[in-house]
């Protein structure tokens, strides 16, 4: 099969496409016919080496997390899928998307929805389910809370303002000028433009703030974060891992940062939402397999709005 592979870390001129042998799967898993996937900024950070403690200098790497295909085999032990069902999930790590066949987990799968095609059910996965835990399961969001999202046209930020919205809370989105009305159509209730207004510095408290993008401290926005509010980063800097676990232990307002932890029961949540129309996804650009050098390059511009499709078919 073909694949995209890394034999070193570096820039993106280490990833070639290359004839490969297809994975064999295990009792537990499904091989899926890739019809497509996504980038993640994960996947540029491990092809640059920054992951090297947990992947070490095993080579060669397939990159690549979010799947969305066709179930072609299932292991022994599989019991909730077929052969030829479409479906959408993630990869373990370290990956192996970016390819023409993948072995998925049977529980890191789920049903595609049945209102995507291929190409946006793959966007969906690692951010969407980032999104839902953060919020979820480390925000405890409640309905009619105050939540602001910061980086809310970005990958994860599209997602975590319309599933705030689907539980029920108030949401406001900080993002740039131009992306001020796409977020307004992600139902956002209020928009921030963070060129020309700091929310940290505004009158309004949020019962979660949610820096979906990791670029706003905890020391910057405790002052608009409620008494007993939560923030919650997906990017564990020094001081969100120190004061997450000082507020651990006191009182008051917290700081947490999320781990995404791919699993089919949140996968089959997140089909209802999309399919009942409660969330949709953006796609910014698309890009073939053979050009996802081009494709990591455009993601590491950190200047994306919504996802980065790859298509396979």
């Amino acid at each position: 099969m073909k694949a995209i592979v890394i034999r070193r870390y570096g820039s993106a001129d280490v990833l070639h496409l290359e004839k490969v042998e297809q994975p064999k799967i295990r009792p537990d898993q499904l091989l899926i016919k890739v019809h497509a996937s996504s980038v993640n900024p994960i996947d540029w950070k491990t092809r640059k080496g920054m992951l090297s403690i947990l992947t070490g200098n095993k080579f060669p790497l397939i990159l690549g997390f979010d799947v969305a295909g066709e179930v072609v085999a299932i292991g022994s032990q599989v019991t909730r899928f077929k052969e030829g069902d479409a479906i959408y999930g993630s990869t373990s790590f370290p990956g192996g998307a970016y390819a023409e066949f993948a072995a998925i987990l049977e529980n890191l799968a789920a049903p595609k929805p049945n209102n995507l095609s291929y190409a946006e059910a793959a966007t969906i996965p690692l951010a969407a389910l980032t999104a839902l835990q953060a919020l979820r399961d480390l925000g405890n969001i409640k309905s009619g809370q105050n939540v602001l999202v910061n980086g809310a046209s970005g990958g994860v930020g599209i997602f975590a303002v319309q599933i705030a919205k689907a539980l029920g809370a108030e949401v406001t989105g900080v993002c740039s000028c131009k992306n001020l009305d796409l977020v307004k159509s992600l139902n956002a209730d209020l928009v921030i433009d963070y060129t020309h207004q700091d929310f940290t510095e505004g009158n309004v408290q949020y019962d979660i703030i949610f820096d979906a993008v990791g670029k706003r401290a905890f020391s910057n926005c405790r002052k608009v974060l409620k008494p007993n509010g939560v923030y919650v980063s997906t990017l564990p800097t020094p001081e969100v891992i120190v004061q997450g676990f000082l507020t651990m232990f006191l009182p008051g307002q917290k700081v947490k940062f999320v781990l995404e932890k791919p699993n089919s029961q949140d996968l089959v949540y997140l089909k209802k939402l999309i399919e009942t129309g409660k969330m949709r996804t953006v796609i910014d650009r698309t890009y073939p397999l053979e050009e996802l050098a081009p494709a990591h390059e455009y993601s590491e511009g950190e200047r994306t709005v919504g996802k980065i499709a790859i298509a396979l078919s």
